[in-house]
């Protein structure tokens, strides 16, 4: 019988249910599957839940429920929940390789004995999970990083990684939303901004989305970038039709 899933403390208003171990589809999947359940029946004094790979923390207002009654609603929904494959958007995200942005690209081709250019057609030629969004507003934790990628993080993360910088680490790869401290392996930077406050929804992804990258040049780059600090680039036309 599976030890799982479990409930434990977090804070003094929240608790966490953990429905396993690791990085895995199916386990997410219950996650997402209690998420959109309690976003449906949306109890008294539930303030908000938030999914990671593999657990979902949920907070509460103990001014509204007490822990015990909350706690009681969620294992009546575990009760026969059901894994949900979130029906996510498809993004196709414009990423420039040019050696200016591309700062670990020779270094990840020499460790993974391949060239850049290979490097390059397996990262686009990749189709990626959002699994959980954290670190920093905007940053997308991406699964599905094909084996040959595979590297540990940096033994020496950087002071400051640029904004919109695309890295990958171990089966991940993400975007940096914004300059920050990073370990991961920087292989091309966007144009876009994964979070801008002044957009109707913030936060570019979303857990249960996937993104496919595809190469541009210096020059769209460059051309996409000034619609972007202006303020009129499409966000939507990035978005995949079924």
């Amino acid at each position: 019988m599976s030890a799982y899933p479990q409930i434990r403390s977090f804070g003094d208003t929240g608790f966490s249910v953990e429905f396993g171990e690791g990085i895995d589809r199916g386990i997410n999947a219950m996650v997402m599957a209690l998420h959109a359940a309690l976003t449906d029946t949306r109890p008294a004094g539930l303030v908000e839940t938030i999914p990671s790979f593999r657990a979902l923390l949920v907070q509460y207002d103990p001014l509204v429920t007490s822990r015990a009654d909350l706690e009681s609603h969620v294992r009546g929904l575990l009760d026969g929940l059901k894994p949900q494959q979130r029906a996510g958007r498809l993004w196709r995200l414009p990423v420039c390789y040019a050696e200016e942005f591309a700062l670990d690209l020779q270094e990840v081709a020499q460790n993974c004995k391949l060239t850049p250019e290979q490097v390059i057609e397996i990262h686009t030629g990749g189709r990626y999970f959002v699994y959980m969004l954290g670190f920093m507003p905007g940053l997308a934790y991406m699964g599905g990083l094909d084996a040959a990628l595979h590297l540990p993080r940096r033994s020496s993360p950087r002071t400051k990684v640029p904004q919109g910088s695309v890295a990958i680490a171990e089966s991940m790869t993400t975007i940096y939303p914004w300059e920050s401290p990073g370990g991961w392996h920087l292989l091309g930077r966007t144009p876009l901004r994964l979070f801008d406050a002044a957009r109707a929804e913030p936060i570019l992804l979303a857990a249960g989305d996937e993104v496919t990258y595809v190469s541009v040049s210096t020059d769209d780059y460059a051309a996409m970038l000034r619609q972007v600090e202006a303020g009129s680039f499409d966000y939507a036309a990035l978005k995949v039709t079924p």
